[in-house]
């Protein structure tokens, strides 16, 4: 991890719901400042941890650290110091987004001038000023979204806990949330933020800590994770026929390391330096084989998911 003053370190988590062990030992730290995205497919354990982290559910074992002392024995002022924003839109639908703010600020003992001053920081900051009178049941999904942001960190957190909070919201509330965070960080706050979705981590991640199957898989920056692949090129070839090649053929070829069909389209890695595409062409040539489209991709994180799991990341 990056030289940073450690705000949360997690030990040995372990979560079962009757024989299911949904995370298997896990550990990992927080620096201050960070931006901690946790990447994976549903089902891999991303929301267990946050459920965890937010105290809101008892790991079987392990221990999770907040500025070196247990949680569970200063419960009331580490609440005090996280922001949580959950996968569900937690509104008063009849209340305005002022008075949604108002009223969850107000929790955490805002009071008079401070409290006014920080409901209107967090409006704006979610872009929603001009809608502050407004009921929230007459919201779009992605200005809940962001309204459920404002509620979370307007009383100024250390930590906020983000779990996969623009899933089925429109571009444009996904790009400003996207830029809340960074002005989060910037004002000062830690961010550990579950997702799905590759191009949210590629843009905002300061580290990333990837999981599967209840386990962390992988850990560092998207450079670094990269880094790991980099002597790898890939092809993708999109062909009319796909059952008149067999996977096995692929693997006589110079520098083929692996290969992934789905659908209509032949995934073939190579090692970087040999210039093998010609070879990888005649082998369809020679089983007639007609080819619709060639694309050749750089190292990304969907690439660095694909190596570590076998599997693309929203199987």
């Amino acid at each position: 991890m990056i030289d940073l003053e450690k705000i949360l370190t997690v030990r040995g988590l372990t979560k079962s719901f009757k024989e299911h062990k949904v995370l298997k030992g896990i550990s990992f730290e927080v620096g201050r400042g960070e931006i901690l995205c946790f990447l994976g497919p549903n089902g891999a354990g991303k929301s267990t941890t946050i459920h965890i982290l937010t105290a809101a559910l008892q790991s079987d074992e392990g221990e999770v650290l907040y500025k070196g002392q247990d949680i569970g024995k200063q419960l009331r002022s580490y609440k005090k110091q996280l922001g949580v924003v959950p996968q569900e839109i937690a509104l008063y639908e009849e209340l305005s987004a002022e008075r949604n703010v108002l009223f969850f600020a107000s929790l955490y003992g805002l009071r008079g001038q401070e409290l006014a001053r920080a409901a209107e920081e967090a409006l704006e900051l979610a872009g929603l000023t001009d809608r502050r009178h407004d009921k929230v049941k007459t919201f779009s999904g992605g200005m809940k979204r962001r309204l459920n942001i404002a509620c979370a960190v307007a009383h100024k957190p250390e930590l906020v806990i983000m779990d996969e909070p623009t899933v089925g919201i429109d571009p444009q509330s996904r790009n400003h949330i996207l830029d809340c965070i960074q002005r989060l960080r910037h004002n000062g706050m830690t961010v550990l933020y579950t997702t799905h979705y590759m191009e949210e981590v590629e843009a905002i991640s300061t580290r990333i800590i990837i999981m599967d199957h209840g386990a962390i898989i992988a850990e560092g920056t998207k450079e670094s994770l990269k880094e790991d692949i980099r002597d790898e090129q890939r092809y993708f070839i999109e062909v009319e026929e796909i059952n008149a090649v067999q996977e096995d053929e692929f693997y006589s070829i110079e520098g083929v390391k692996s290969i992934h069909i789905k659908d209509h389209v032949i995934e073939v890695v190579s090692l970087k330096n040999i210039e093998n595409l010609d070879s990888v062409i005649a082998l369809f040539s020679d089983k007639k084989v007609k080819i619709r489209n060639i694309a050749t991709a750089s190292a990304s994180l969907e690439t660095v998911f694909l190596k570590l799991t076998g599997r693309k990341l929203r199987d």
